[in-house]
């Protein structure tokens, strides 16, 4: 017979549902370790049921000592699980052991980590990607939503620059440090695109006053996704790069991680 006691043993060590605990019991015939086995079993099944299904809501959790950052993501289906406590306790245990141990041996431990709560859920849980990133000054920014975070490398400036730089990052959301990100392919891809707006607005023209409407056209969107060039939110008179220069740093690199 399967006790009260045993049942809210395997509660405390599990955090699954009292029903599953107890089936779990049942099925182990009152064997404890058994029963975790079980219910761990019970918790990749079901994650493998709800693999298919989109994870496309989750946050974002970071770890920084200014010289490296370790940003987790981790996915989950809906924003009510997003806020739920288990998943923010998983994804910042995910976050303590990639920092602690190392991404690498993180990711190897997350699917068990993932399966037990995805048994709690109920939802399909992803671990949607893990990064560690150092430098002379480096540091991060996380929204208040944990739904977007960004992390800036300096060389030069202290944290408070970097993390100043990461909140414009976060809420600017740029694609390219500078113009020599842009890439032939990125180029081509805004032509066609800008194509058919200069099709539709230059109808009578020559083919220079088309061509130059295109090249600014392009120059102009691109002008806007280049962190460099930016106006730093904080201090809109300054671009990015002639704050960062003011503080004696130079933006080696940056990062956005968005849900």
């Amino acid at each position: 017979m399967i006790t009260t006691e045993q049942v809210k043993e395997l509660r405390d060590k599990t955090g699954i549902s009292v029903m599953q605990c107890r089936k779990a019991l049942e099925e182990a015939n009152g064997d404890m370790e058994k029963a975790i086995i079980i219910l761990q079993k019970k918790g990749g099944e079901a994650a493998q049921k709800k693999g298919g299904r989109l994870a496309a809501d989750g946050i974002v959790v970071m770890r920084t000592d200014n010289k490296r950052v370790v940003t987790v993501v981790l996915n989950c289906e809906t924003d009510f699980v997003a806020k739920n406590e288990d998943f923010i306790n998983l994804a910042n245990k995910l976050a303590d052991m990639a920092w602690a141990e190392g991404v690498e041996k993180m990711q190897e431990a997350s699917a068990e980590m993932i399966n037990a709560v995805v048994l709690k859920t109920g939802e399909n849980i992803q671990l949607g990607g893990a990064e560690e990133l150092s430098g002379e000054v480096v540091n991060g920014y996380t929204h208040f939503d944990n739904k977007s975070a960004a992390v800036v490398t300096l060389a030069g400036g202290t944290p408070a620059v970097a993390k100043d730089i990461a909140m414009h990052v976060a809420a600017m959301k740029p694609a390219f440090l500078s113009s020599d990100d842009i890439s032939e392919e990125n180029r081509a891809n805004v032509k066609a695109v800008m194509e058919a707006e200069v099709v539709a607005q230059s109808e009578g023209k020559s083919q220079e006053i088309k061509d130059k409407m295109l090249e600014g056209k392009i120059n102009g969107f691109f002008a806007e996704q280049i962190l460099l060039n930016q106006s730093f939110f904080k201090v809109p008179e300054k671009t990015i790069e002639q704050y960062a220069k003011d503080n004696g740093a130079t933006v080696q690199k940056f990062v956005l991680y968005t849900i």
